[in-house]
């Protein structure tokens, strides 16, 4: 059953890393006036060290439960353009939260998604071989970013600003 929060974002970004998610979500937030929300920020900002750390630190599964909580209070009190870490949509409860809301998955290619992160500095989860790493992830998660996406948009071989144009074009 699809319910309707009362205080939403005026839209959501899924998406893996590389996809642009944090780079779209600035354009799509200046160009509608609206504030621009990232949960991997917020997270960063509470705990007072980076996704890298925390993983390091205090292992993934702690992450996953800051992440969860951040997703949760974003989607509560967010009214703007808000950016989901690449791993949110794994956790079931958030991908109930998400229903209801427009959200938009931002698809990458393989290729393309390597050449963005590049060698995966300070992202966890490619520890090792950068491009498997990245396909193992993109092959897990890529059914769960469709399946709660409102939208898909391709981003290969585009500019964020063209996929942000697309993004408010089909929102409009």
């Amino acid at each position: 059953m699809t319910h309707a929060p009362t205080t939403r974002p005026r839209v959501v970004l899924v998406g893996p890393m590389g996809a642009g998610k944090s780079t779209v979500a600035a354009i799509v937030g200046d160009a509608w006036g609206l504030p621009v929300r990232d949960t991997d920020t917020d997270i960063e900002a509470a705990e007072g060290r980076t996704i890298a750390e925390i993983f390091v630190d205090s292992g993934e599964q702690h992450f996953r439960a800051l992440e969860a909580a951040a997703v949760a209070e974003a989607l509560a009190t967010h009214e703007g353009v808000l950016a989901l870490g690449g791993g949110a949509v794994l956790d079931p409860t958030t991908r109930s939260l998400l229903d209801g809301h427009r959200v938009v998955f931002l698809r990458v290619g393989l290729s393309e998604a390597v050449k963005r992160v590049g060698l995966g500095v300070g992202r966890p989860l490619l520890l090792g071989n950068v491009r498997s790493r990245i396909k193992a992830l993109l092959d897990e998660r890529t059914p769960v970013y469709e399946a709660v996406a409102t939208l898909v948009v391709d981003t290969d071989e585009r500019t964020p600003d063209e996929v942000a144009a697309q993004v408010m074009e089909e929102l409009a």
